[in-house]
């Protein structure tokens, strides 16, 4: 029986059961209990089989990507892996990474543990940054065919017309609200460009999807799509200005070691910044029917919370109108 998008969406159906008679099906047999692991957007799983090999297995939410938009994913990921590079990649069964039981598309993965990526370390940055250089040097090979393009409408028009409509959003402070949101996303649309060259990117390049472990491993490629080079380097960024420049420097050197960085696309950090705000937020309310999200983000029916996110916006439109960071150890 093939499960319906409403109760798939949900992820209602996703039992136990399921996932174990999911997993014998392709020849493993969990010998653990089936731990759930953090994940809002997928539900991911980790168990020992009965060899005592520790397993990730990853059910995808279904209507978000379809399987070609999966496989694509997973090549990417293969490729990387194939080329010695320090990423998960799905492990095969009869042939296939894209699985598929009772209507779920999933993937198995092997568990790597690690330890968590220190966002203060230079040293450990220097090392993210070569590896991101070398992944880029295989994403510059060609683009993806059917995942998405980082653009203007996914991130800013799309995500725009979600919070306008939604009844998440006090209707005292929906006019200024919207008002200030329409502000920054004329100003990010003054800037952004499609001129840059673009390339196949993980997407979602942030501390939490870095393990250490005897140096880096990139993980969770979910998010993968074309870009601009810069949206894989931004989110690695944290504190002030001038170490911002610093951690810039050291990234941009170990980068350039494998992959040319054009320094044009240091003026998109900000538009990045801005379409990543407005984006996430519009994804938490796309996502609200599903209860793992109202548990998680409680204070999306707080009014506090919407005045908060309306000064952040007047605040990165301010962001905006700075110079573009650059790259250097001094001021």
């Amino acid at each position: 029986m093939k499960v319906t998008q409403q109760s798939a969406f949900h992820f209602k159906t996703i039992t136990p059961d399921l996932i174990h008679d999911a997993l014998i099906e392709v020849g493993l047999y969990p010998d653990s209990g089936i731990i759930e692991l953090n994940s809002y957007e997928n539900r991911v799983y980790q168990f020992l089989d009965e060899q005592h090999k520790r397993y990730v297995v990853k059910f995808y939410r279904p209507t978000r990507w379809n399987r070609t938009q999966i496989q694509e994913e997973h090549d990417f990921m293969l490729s990387l892996y194939e080329a010695g590079l320090s990423v998960i990649a799905p492990l095969f069964f009869a042939g296939q990474t894209v699985l598929e039981y009772r209507g779920f598309l999933y993937a198995v993965f092997p568990s790597v543990g690690g330890q968590q990526y220190e966002t203060d370390n230079l040293l450990q940055l220097e090392e993210v940054g070569r590896l991101i250089g070398r992944i880029h040097q295989i994403g510059y090979q060609h683009h993806f065919s059917t995942r998405p393009t980082i653009g203007i409408d996914e991130y800013l028009i799309t995500p725009r017309n979600i919070l306008a409509n939604t009844p998440l959003l006090p209707g005292k402070l929906k006019q200024n609200f919207l008002f200030v949101l329409d502000e920054l996303i004329v100003e990010v649309k003054k800037r952004w460009s499609q001129s840059h060259s673009y390339l196949r990117l993980q997407g979602d390049c942030h501390p939490g999807n870095i393990l250490w472990r005897d140096g880096p491993f990139i993980v969770d490629f979910d998010d993968a799509r074309n870009g601009p080079a810069v949206q894989d380097l931004w989110m690695l960024l944290n504190g002030e200005r001038r170490e911002q420049r610093i951690q810039l420097e050291i990234l941009l050197e170990a980068y350039t070691e494998y992959t040319n960085f054009d320094n044009e696309q240091l003026a998109l950090i900000e538009p990045l910044r801005a379409m990543r705000m407005i984006h996430y937020l519009s994804w938490i309310v796309r996502r609200w029917e599903d209860p793992a999200f109202p548990r998680a983000f409680p204070w999306m029916i707080e009014y506090d919370f919407w005045r908060k996110q309306q000064l952040l916006f007047s605040e990165q439109i301010n962001a905006l109108n700075e110079q573009p960071l650059q790259p250097g150890l001094i001021y």
